[in-house]
């Protein structure tokens, strides 16, 4: 299909919970006339299905979460002249999908064994089997390969006849053991044929549950003077442990793809147009490769995915993070696909807090002269990228913004806990510019001049604050809840009384309606000191932005 059969008009962007607690309450906040008019697309992230973890990047099934969201809300957004963008997480499933509780509850006899990936099966011939039982891969295999956690990739998942089979698990995962009591061990007890006194069950299962609540897996446990049911304790625990987590997916499994179309089918059916790809380069793998966009099978799995999004009118948005020198977003757009603008946020901070919009200009004019279109933002659901601005910035500026961030009440995301690889940086886009409302301006204005579809996330919109005590509420891992604070009914009436909320609204409309803006238009940026001109000419229109870096002023002119 063309890659230019989409408006280029903005994009909201939000959970379903975001504004108010339902997608119906965003529904209610899109038809004021404060909103109304200013949105042609929204993406709404993945919670809006049925989904147990990572605030919805854990897919069970594609249903509508009932409790966040509806059809009639879906159907509600279309109306009003809003198409969607959806995700797609191609690379995982929830251990809870019915294709995995399928594993869990026939073995060897599921028709979906080999619909994840056995990791004994994918190494077989390629390691040594360890006394855990799980292959270790041949060192010359693994040491260039990229892992999202420590360790190896693993969930042991134990079969109906006790055996623990490894399968492969990128993202999370999370082992729970329920808590006993005296009765259960007995019944563990007798159907292992061993004859237990309820005074001992008792004492046994509160020194169980003691070593639970410490963190202790069954076999860590010290068993002294209960050592003749140790073995019938474990068996007992193991057999009834649950699972959380994202298992990959076996892209060389036909029930895969089948999978794949199914669920392709009924986000159009949704009304989807755009489809994110979610971490879809890492779902080809092959023993030696890197793990992470290995080629050519990065792209001849999107190619295959094409095919059938084709089938129901999809645009693909593929969700890759890579430096700028290893320009992979020129790929992607040579082979006629949308990217992610993920060096605006960096780029953008950068040229406010140094006066200077050289690099953000020389990244514009990469974009038109050489058919690049993206989809770009200032802040998302995740951080403001760092590693992609390697080779585009050098490197004393991008510490400097981090630096910069981090000062404003910031957190720093290293790459998978390994210091000096820094991933990207995690405020509120608001927070970042130092919480100044002539920079926010600024920034909006100069997104919606940037080539691309510009997508809002909604606490940008609303001037959100950087939210330490949710990240105090989340705990360990929980840096990304600085930007994702949901917001009430009442505070979205508050902050529309704000002017700098009014006029950011005024910016959108205006992207929205003026015909100058488009993918085939044309767009010229010059830079001057700390000022920069950015002109769209097309559809018998003009428009252009005079940006002032250093007083962080702008005017737009239209003709």
């Amino acid at each position: 299909m063309s890659k230019r059969t989409l408006s280029a008009g903005p994009m909201l962007n939000a959970y379903p919970d975001s504004i108010g607690g339902t997608l119906e309450d965003i529904v209610n906040v899109l038809k004021t006339d404060d909103l109304k008019g200013a949105f042609d697309s929204f993406y709404i992230l993945p919670s809006v299905f049925n989904t147990d973890l990572d605030r919805g990047f854990s897919v069970i099934n594609y249903d509508i979460n009932k409790e966040l969201a509806s059809e009639q809300a879906i159907e509600d957004i279309k109306a009003l002249g809003i198409n969607l963008k959806l995700d797609f997480i191609l690379n995982h499933l929830s251990v809870l999908s019915p294709q995995f509780q399928d594993i869990l509850e026939n073995g060897e006899d599921s028709k979906y064994k080999d619909f994840f990936i056995n990791w004994n099966k994918f190494w077989e011939g390629h390691g040594t089997m360890t006394e855990e039982g799980y292959i270790q891969p041949d060192q010359e295999l693994i040491k260039d390969m990229f892992f999202r956690k420590p360790g190896l990739p693993i969930l042991m998942v134990r079969f109906p006849d006790g055996k623990n089979v490894p399968y492969w698990n990128t993202f999370y995962q999370s082992v729970q053991y329920d808590e006993v009591d005296a009765q259960d061990l007995m019944k563990m007890a007798k159907k292992a044929g061993v004859y237990m006194q309820y005074v001992t069950a008792d004492i046994l299962s509160k020194k169980i549950n003691e070593e639970l609540k410490a963190g202790k897996t069954p076999n860590e446990m010290d068993f002294a003077g209960f050592e003749d049911y140790k073995e019938v304790v474990i068996d007992g625990l193991e057999a009834s442990r649950k699972y959380l987590g994202q298992m990959d997916l076996n892209i060389q499994s036909d029930l895969v793809w089948e999978y794949y179309d199914t669920v392709l089918k009924t986000l159009a059916d949704y009304g989807a147009k755009i489809v994110r790809l979610d971490a879809f380069a890492y779902a080809p793998k092959a023993p030696g490769e890197k793990n992470f966009m290995n080629e050519p099978a990065t792209w001849d799995t999107l190619k295959k995915v094409q095919a059938i999004a084709d089938k129901y009118n999809l645009q693909l948005l593929p969700e890759i993070h890579a430096s700028y020198g290893e320009k992979t977003y020129a790929t992607l757009a040579d082979k006629g696909y949308m990217t992610y603008d993920f060096f605006l946020p960096g780029l953008l901070i950068d040229a406010l807090e140094g006066q200077d919009g050289k690099h953000l200009a020389d990244w514009a004019k990469e974009m038109k002269e050489n058919n690049i279109d993206t989809v770009n933002m200032l802040g998302c659901h995740d951080g403001i990228p760092l590693l992609d601005l390697k080779g585009i910035l050098p490197e004393e500026r991008i510490q400097q913004l981090i630096d910069t961030v981090v000062g404003r009440g910031g957190f720093v995301k290293d790459l998978h806990g390994a210091k000096n690889m820094y991933y990207q940086v995690n405020a509120t886009y608001y927070s970042a510019l130092g919480e100044d409302d002539k920079k926010m301006l600024l920034a909006r204005a100069i997104q919606m001049f940037m080539p691309g579809k510009p997508q809002v996330w909604y606490l940008d919109l609303f001037q959100g604050k950087n939210d330490h005590e949710a990240v105090k509420r989340a705990g360990a891992g929980g840096h990304k809840e600085i930007n994702r604070t949901n917001l009430t009914p009442e505070d979205i009436k508050e902050r529309l009384a704000w002017p700098s909320v009014q006029e950011q609204l005024k910016l959108l409309k205006f992207r929205k309606e003026c015909p100058a803006f488009g993918f085939d238009s044309d767009f010229e940026v010059e830079t001057e000191g700390s000022n920069m001109t950015m002109t769209w000419s097309g559809n018998g229109a003009k428009a252009t932005l005079k940006a002032d870096l250093k007083n962080y002023t702008y005017e737009i002119i239209t003709e």
